[in-house]
């Protein structure tokens, strides 16, 4: 009778899905500085687990091959050596990490666009973009780091040379034991050819949601439902759990209608609007058993010295959106799959 009961007990365990708490995460803004317990403490105030650690690689236009990284004339944080030390002092205080290295292209460019005019030119880029990926994969794999994302809204690079991605994937799984996500763009998910080779669905949520100047929650509430109908159905079919990869609003009115303004704009500063749609988004996902998590767009270091009342911009520090999400990371969440 008793190796009976063991057994029925581990058919049952085996039969379980896996669990795992919610990614409660930052974006974590590259600096020239690096980074001290001071610069941490915040990120623990708010009861983040996660922190996207961001090294760049700058491209001088949209059609250009030529990516540079990981050199002395770029910030610390920017750097494989930056990037080392800001994941180990975020490990030290038990904040997991998440390696993301991302295109910069002069002037702001939308990295959506990078595209190139022949074969030759697209095969240079490849060469190069493998570079950079495997410097930070590998970087990944010596630091214990939980997740490696592998690109950011390069929907382009993406649609005109899938099978380079499939073998960067593979190259990236023979140095990297984590697991692995990509970035697409709000745009950008359903259209992703090798969701499937990954862990997670990573998706960059700026979808519109509200066309209004000072939104309702519920009007964002219903304004989410066609979009997170998308996501479900995805993530299940997929069976991948879905990664925000980032998420966030601009503290300003219309704050729903184009979450992805990156431009420096005078709309008038609008707290509340960002708050709440912060907090329905939080409501809409965060109990769902497909949804990973995700990462607050964006989080600066020197936290007494950004955001703040007459601030208009996406941070959520010294907001009353941060108070938003850190009650929210202060719960207990899982999620499975």
């Amino acid at each position: 009778m008793k190796k009976l009961i063991i057994l029925v007990l581990l058919i049952s365990l085996s039969c379980k899905k896996n669990v795992e708490d919610k990614v409660n995460g930052v974006s974590f803004v590259s600096s020239g500085d690096e980074v001290a317990q001071i610069h941490v403490n915040p990120v623990l105030d708010i009861h983040a687990n996660y922190a996207a650690i961001m090294p760049f690689g700058f491209i001088p236009e949209a059609d250009s091959s030529e990516l540079l990284f990981n050199s002395e004339r770029q910030w610390f944080g920017e750097t494989r050596v930056g990037a080392k030390q800001y994941i180990e002092m975020l490990h030290k205080n038990g904040v997991h990490t998440m390696m993301k290295p991302q295109i910069w292209i002069r002037r702001g460019e939308f990295t959506g666009n990078l595209t190139m005019q022949s074969e030759a030119e697209w095969e240079k880029l490849e060469d190069s973009y493998s570079k950079f990926i495997l410097l930070y994969a590998e970087l990944a794999q010596e630091t214990n780091t939980e997740i490696l994302c592998i690109g950011t809204e390069l929907a382009s690079f993406v649609k005109n040379r899938p099978e380079y991605w499939n073998r960067l994937i593979a190259e990236v799984r023979k140095v990297y034991k984590g697991k692995i996500t990509y970035a697409a763009n709000w745009d950008e998910y359903a259209k992703t050819p090798f969701w499937d080779k990954l862990d997670y669905i990573g998706v960059n949520a700026y979808f519109p949601i509200c066309e209004r100047q000072n939104p309702t929650m519920q009007t964002m509430r219903e304004g989410w439902q066609p979009w997170k109908t998308k996501l479900k159905e995805l993530a299940l079919e997929v069976k991948k759990p879905m990664l925000f990869t980032e998420f966030g609003y601009r503290s300003m009115d219309y704050t729903g209608k184009k979450p992805w303004l990156v431009d420096r704009n005078e709309e008038k500063v609008n707290l509340q609007a960002q708050a709440d749609a912060t907090q329905v988004l939080f409501e809409e996902f965060w109990d769902e058993e497909w949804f990973a998590g995700g990462f607050v767009w964006k989080w600066f270091m020197h936290h007494d010295k950004v955001g703040g009342l007459a601030d208009n911009r996406f941070t959520p520090q010294n907001k009353p959106a941060e108070s938003v999400i850190r009650k929210q990371y202060a719960k207990v969440k899982k999620y499975s799959l």
